[in-house]
């Protein structure tokens, strides 16, 4: 690419998440001061959705992963996240009493993970 000069890393910007970011403050900073009573609520609710699609971008493959890892070891098997957890679900109807302290952890940290992205500050 004759003249043309790249800086590393800024390729492919403004990322989704920066964009979403920059509507999210728009909103509570430009839109939420100028309109109407009625109208601020569902100004407030484009925002928090933004900052969870945010959030979604920033996290979930970390969380979906982690969650992944803990119920292939408590299963013994692999698979797709979805195949886990409903092999999971059939496990936990059958499992003695002994299991289910162990279980309770694993899905406790599952939840855990999905908070983090929906509502952060919540199981805090």
């Amino acid at each position: 690419m004759d003249g043309v000069t790249t800086v590393p890393g800024m390729q492919d910007r403004p990322t989704a998440a920066e964009l979403l970011e920059a509507v999210a403050d728009s909103l509570d900073g430009e839109v939420l001061p100028v309109v109407d009573f009625t109208v601020q609520h569902k100004v407030r609710v484009a925002a928090n959705i933004c900052r969870i699609l945010v959030r979604q971008l920033e996290l979930s493959a970390e969380v979906d992963r982690s969650e992944h890892d803990a119920l292939a070891a408590a299963l013994q098997r692999d698979g797709s996240l979805a195949e886990l957890n409903a092999a999971y679900a059939e496990h936990l109807r059958h499992a003695d009493a002994a299991e289910l302290p162990g279980a309770v952890d694993t899905l406790l940290a599952a939840v855990s993970g999905k908070l983090m992205i929906n509502k952060p500050g919540y199981t805090s």
